[in-house]
């Protein structure tokens, strides 16, 4: 009698679970972009995500334990060249439908009207979105060409994470403050996949690419400009979620943080004991000189 008392507690409390999530989705989900792909639930989402980290760190490496690694230089130069496209399209949506003359850079709430403007910047999220699936392939890139010691915490968190902000502003908030992300993001890209794209095309190349030092400082720039917009939001009256800007300016200070880590001891660590070490070297031939005079 305990047990299926205990059961029925358990069948009832997950009854209102289920009860609690569907009226969670349907108070909240946008209509707009309710049937577009991947937007019925977060179930895909989840399930790809989940098959991209158990690939990425675990069967991949495994696959590729006792296995040369693929030549896919073609495939990555299309690859790099399409997220270029891509990403200048993202830009120019994100602008035109929005960001350019319209929106407020203080407090712009959301517009889930029908109107050709709005239709247009919930399309730019969904395509945001979609890029941000596509972009999982860099990591399945590195582990077939068995290139895993780039596939740091920060890489797989920042690939991660990325897809489920933007499933997030597709399915509730597709359009509004948050879409400055976006566009930000998708400025960077097409700077960092063109470096990819240099890169990419050989040995002979590499003087072409003085700046990636750079590119690192535009994308921790990327990550203040994305939290002081959200954040300060957070403290005026402005009819968008304050949670979202909250939990947006908490990714972006993480982003921060990690980036800014990997800032310090690829540039400045690195810098500091090549100086080191022209000092000692220095000195070391100093002593020499001293001793043959």
């Amino acid at each position: 009698m305990a047990d299926t008392k205990i059961n029925g507690v358990n069948t009832t409390f997950e009854i209102s679970i289920v009860d609690s999530y569907r009226s969670f989705m349907q108070r909240n989900s946008d209509p707009r972009t309710e049937t577009w792909l991947l937007m019925s639930g977060p179930g895909p989402l989840l399930t790809i995500l989940a098959t991209y980290i158990y690939f990425c760190t675990s069967v991949g490496p495994r696959y590729m334990r006792d296995r040369k690694p693929f030549d896919l230089k073609n495939i990555i130069v299309v690859y790099n060249i399409s997220q270029i496209l891509m990403s200048i399209f993202l830009v120019y949506e994100g602008l035109v439908a929005g960001w350019w003359n319209d929106y407020n850079f203080s407090c712009q709430p959301v517009d889930y009207s029908n109107s050709p403007k709005a239709l247009r910047m919930a399309g730019a999220v969904w395509w945001y979105f979609s890029a941000k699936i596509i972009e999982l392939l860099d990591t399945i890139f590195f582990v077939l060409r068995k290139k895993n010691r780039q596939i740091s915490f920060l890489h797989l968190y920042h690939h991660f994470m990325m897809p489920i902000c933007a499933w997030i502003g597709v399915k509730f908030l597709p359009g509004g403050h948050g879409t400055l992300l976006g566009v930000i993001n998708s400025f960077i890209h097409i700077i960092m996949y063109t470096y990819y794209l240099i890169s990419g095309l050989g040995p002979q190349y590499q003087k072409f690419l003085w700046w990636k030092k750079h590119l690192t400082t535009l994308q921790l720039i990327q990550f203040c400009i994305i939290f002081y917009h959200n954040f300060s939001v957070m403290f005026c009256d402005c009819n968008y979620p304050k949670g979202i800007n909250f939990l947006l300016s908490l990714n972006a200070g993480l982003f921060l943080y990690m980036f800014g880590n990997f800032y310090y001891r690829s540039y400045v660590k690195v810098d500091k004991k090549a100086a080191k070490d022209t000092g000692v070297e220095f000195t070391k031939h100093k002593e020499v000189k001293d001793k043959e005079c």
